[in-house]
């Protein structure tokens, strides 16, 4: 009898409908809920497979030292796959992101090296590639690395398709490394050309954990602009307001980007009739908590 580990148990989420918040339409908008994950995030997909397809081709043998730099729950997935598959994790971060985080890494065993506020993912991003160069590990790098976005084409799609008989019509994903936008448009596009691809962005003086407008020179490489129909510009207050909707309407306690995301998606039900729109609710809200955007928390 074979026994699953807790690898297997990577991807499968629930995809499930809106019931109170699009209102009167004639429009389904589903919600992938990839906090269901086992370690809570949507990054657990990409952080297996960094791993495992470098694995494959000799790059890494358990026991070496793994790098990378992230704002969450990449570091926090990627925790908990060197856990599984036996590596050293050093995870770079910006000071400003959630304790929840923090803990939720050396929770792993991962080693957490912080940089400024000031300094940021640009500043993280640096400092890893320094690292590597001095010869103190391999830096997996998210936003580079085609691996990420292979995760969500073999798996985040394929799921999609199935679970919404082929009859999506629009999907959106808020836009941090781009892995998951990338990976799922490139599938769907596949099956149904016609399929519309939202990304979304943080409007100019948003701060929102886990989405960035990145800088022309640190645009992920794996990003390829053909592949994503739409960009939408979210506001930090309006993804805030939708994740405490969420939580307080729908039952779904998610982060500030899955907020932004389901924002987006009901403006776009408000311009369309008969679609299947879905977004992906990348992470739970628990680990916002002591970020004080939810009431009394």
């Amino acid at each position: 009898m074979h026994f699953p580990t807790i690898e297997d148990y990577v991807g499968h989420t629930p995809l499930v409908r809106l019931q109170r918040m699009p209102g009167d339409t004639s429009n389904v908008v589903l919600a992938k809920l990839e906090g269901n994950n086992p370690a809570g995030s949507v990054k657990d997909r990409p952080a297996l497979s960094m791993i495992q397809e470098a694995e494959k081709r000799g790059d890494i043998r358990p026991g070496d030292t793994l790098i990378e730099a992230t704002s969450g729950n990449t570091g926090i997935a990627l925790a908990m796959a060197a856990a599984i598959k036996g590596y050293r994790m050093k995870l770079i971060m910006p000071a400003n992101m959630s304790e929840e985080r923090r803990a939720s890494m050396r929770a792993y065993g991962a080693e957490i090296i912080t940089v400024s506020q000031e300094e940021g993912m640009e500043g993280a991003r640096d400092l890893a590639a320094q690292m590597q160069e001095a010869g103190e590990g391999l830096v997996l790098d998210q936003f580079s690395n085609s691996d990420n976005s292979l995760a969500h084409y073999r798996t985040t799609g394929p799921e999609i398709w199935e679970q919404t008989e082929g009859r999506i019509t629009h999907f959106i994903s808020s836009m941090g490394t781009t892995g998951t936008i990338m990976g799922v448009s490139r599938y769907l596009k596949e099956r149904n050309p016609d399929v519309q691809i939202i990304g979304l962005q943080p409007n100019e003086g948003s701060s929102i954990p886990g989405i960035r407008r990145w800088p022309e020179e640190y645009l992920p490489s794996i990003f390829d602009p053909s592949r994503v129909d739409q960009i939408m510009d979210i506001s930090q207050q309006d993804a805030e307001n939708t994740m405490r909707a969420l939580a307080r309407e729908e039952g779904i306690f998610c982060g500030v980007s899955s907020g932004g995301a389901i924002a987006a998606a009901l403006e776009v039900s408000r311009q369309v009739e008969n679609a299947i729109i879905v977004a992906i609710i990348c992470d739970r809200g628990d680990r916002y908590l002591s970020t004080g955007v939810f009431p009394g928390a």
